[in-house]
Formats: C-alpha cells, structure tokens, sequence
C-alpha cells in the first residue's frame, strides 16, 4: 500500500474506509444533530397533530401506536449504527495515538541528539577559552 505524503491522516482513513462505514458515520453524524432532533419534533407533533384533530382519516389513534412502532424500528437500527461509528472513532483515535507517540519518540530523540551537539559545542569553546587564557598568562 502506498501512502501519500500530501494527504493528512483523516483524509488518508477516510479514504480507506468501505461503503458501509462511510454510510453508517454519515447515519450516526445526522442523528448526532440538531437538525435531526428538530425535524424529529416537527414530524411528531404533526403526526399527533392530524391523528387528534380528526379532520383526515386517523390511521394511529391515540395513543399512537403506530408512531410507537416507528421509533422502536429507528432506535433498533440507530443504536447498532452508532455503535459501528464510535468503535470506528475508537480504532481511529487509537491509530493516531500510536502515530502521535511514534511521532514524538522521534522528536525526543532529535532533540536529545541537539542537546549533546550543543553540549559539545559549548565543552569546545570553554576548552579553546581556557587554551586562550593559558597562553595569556
């Protein structure tokens, strides 16, 4: 597999995601929403709306079973959908923690390699003042 390099790593995982996933983030991000919990409420009161007043035929009298029905078919699908995104989210935020770290390790080491150089250098030039202040004398 090769990796591109201009690509971030959320764009290279998204990428590597299949059809599936790619639904089932799209599904549980809606749901996570405002927009969702609005519409939601919209379409509950008008259900319950033209089921009370009675001026259309009632296909779900009170105490709207059918409307019952609904939501326990959406939650029985939602619930295993979510689950899929966050394990999903999980392994992702695993991967980059790994990355990160691995990330870091490097940079420690870098780092580290600086500090003895700069060490070095600054034992050099205290050893070529000493030189110095010993031919002076």
């Amino acid at each position: 597999m090769e990796i591109n390099f201009n690509k971030n790593w959320h764009q290279r995982h998204y990428e590597s995601l299949e059809l599936g996933s790619r639904i089932a983030d799209w599904v549980a991000k809606g749901m996570g929403s405002w927009r969702f919990i609005i519409l939601q409420t919209v379409f509950v009161i008008v259900w319950m709306g033209l089921n009370l007043i009675g001026y259309i035929k009632h296909w779900d009298a009170y105490p709207f079973i059918l409307l019952n029905l609904l939501f326990s078919t959406q939650a029985a699908y939602a619930a295993p959908i979510i689950m899929m995104a966050q394990n999903r989210q999980n392994e992702r935020d695993r991967i980059q923690a790994q990355d990160d770290y691995a990330t870091n390790k490097e940079a420690k080491l870098e780092i580290e390699a600086l500090a003895a150089k700069l060490n070095a250098i600054e034992i050099e030039k205290l050893d070529k003042i000493l030189k110095i202040l010993e031919n002076m004398q």
